[in-house]
């Protein structure tokens, strides 16, 4: 099952999306944010966006960025438990 943040109202009506998937044990640790088709992948070990396919913060509504910094401990402890085979551990914890 897919863990997902709790966007404000605006921005899930708008489209917004904001989960770890289903089925990316292989990937680096990442959240996926989802707009209207469009997705961008964020490392939960450094905050940077991967590529593919890249990506900006200017790109996302503060709202959406506020509540994933809001959440980020917590994607990070989900990510763990759904991939323990492939945790975020010890490496570059800044973001």
């Amino acid at each position: 099952m897919p863990h997902d943040v709790k966007l404000p109202n605006a921005e899930a009506q708008a489209g917004w999306k904001v989960k770890i998937r289903e089925k990316e044990r292989l990937e680096p640790p990442h959240v996926t944010i989802l707009h209207r088709g469009r997705s961008r992948r964020v490392g939960l070990r450094d905050g940077a966006f991967l590529v593919p396919p890249g990506g900006s913060w200017n790109e996302i509504p503060v709202a959406v960025r506020e509540a994933i910094e809001d959440a980020w401990e917590d994607l990070r402890r989900a990510w763990d438990a759904k991939y323990p085979s492939n945790p975020i551990g010890g490496d570059d914890d800044d973001r």
